[in-house]
């Protein structure tokens, strides 16, 4: 399955009109509180965003394999849930994605600095972590935050799946997924008559998911951001300038 692809207001999803939901709930604010339930899953949320884009960061930055750059993920998200590293974050300093980005990258030179030490020392050899030259191609930062964007929208994708599986819509995914997330060049009157509805079924259906689909993403968006402002630069990095 394609991912639908989060080039802003000329995609299928959605467009300049749609307004910013008045409701905000932070993981990231979540994170810092006292309660351990609310703390885990505000963690969860985190993990979830940030998963993805950090392994792949770790990966082509360093040079490691799948499996050392998975070990790696792995040790920061435990090293920051044990260390308590996102209660220094600051949003008036700039946004979370990049704190985190610095998180894991200050992470994994302390790790080359203690398995330097350890093979000194004559230990066991552990992951090599020996900076490498970047490719002049290649910007990391990008990579991060198109690999950030494209998870949200994987997400925001199975959020809209299990909804629809709730409110008895699975025609209406179906119909989402085969021509937004397939980018079928299939039209209306040919998708109506491959699931057995009328032409203006498909259109329905098509705006319905689209509006929830946009929903969804921002939910995630809300989820990851600590403040309004933060809140809405993100979208904007999301969904467009015209979100």
């Amino acid at each position: 399955m394609k991912t639908v692809k989060p080039t802003g207001a000329d995609t299928r999803i959605g467009g300049a009109s749609a307004k910013f939901p008045a409701t905000r709930r932070s993981a990231v604010l979540a994170s810092c509180s006292p309660e351990p339930q609310e703390r885990r899953q505000a963690l969860e949320k985190i993990g979830a965003a940030y998963w993805k884009p950090l392994y792949k960061f770790i990966r082509m930055r360093w040079s490691l394999s799948n499996e050392d750059a998975k070990d790696l993920t792995q040790a920061f998200f435990a090293r920051a849930i044990e260390k308590e590293y996102f209660k220094a974050y600051r949003a008036d300093k700039g946004s979370f994605r990049t704190f985190v980005r610095t998180c894991v990258t200050h992470f994994v030179v302390n790790e080359s600095k203690y398995a330097n030490r350890l093979k000194r020392g004559g230990a066991a050899e552990r992951i090599s972590l020996e900076e490498t030259e970047e490719p002049a191609a290649v910007n990391l930062e990008e990579v991060f935050e198109k690999e950030w964007i494209r998870n949200l929208f994987e997400l925001a994708v199975e959020d809209l799946r299990e909804v629809c599986a709730s409110r008895d819509k699975q025609r209406h995914f179906g119909i989402f997924e085969r021509y937004d997330l397939q980018h079928t060049d299939l039209s209306y009157a040919e998708l109506a008559a491959e699931f057995g509805i009328a032409v203006t079924d498909v259109t329905n259906y098509l705006a319905w998911c689209r509006r929830e689909f946009r929903r969804l993403i921002l939910e995630r968006i809300r989820q990851i951001t600590a403040n309004d402002e933060e809140f809405r630069r993100e979208a904007r990095v999301v969904l467009g300038k015209n979100v």
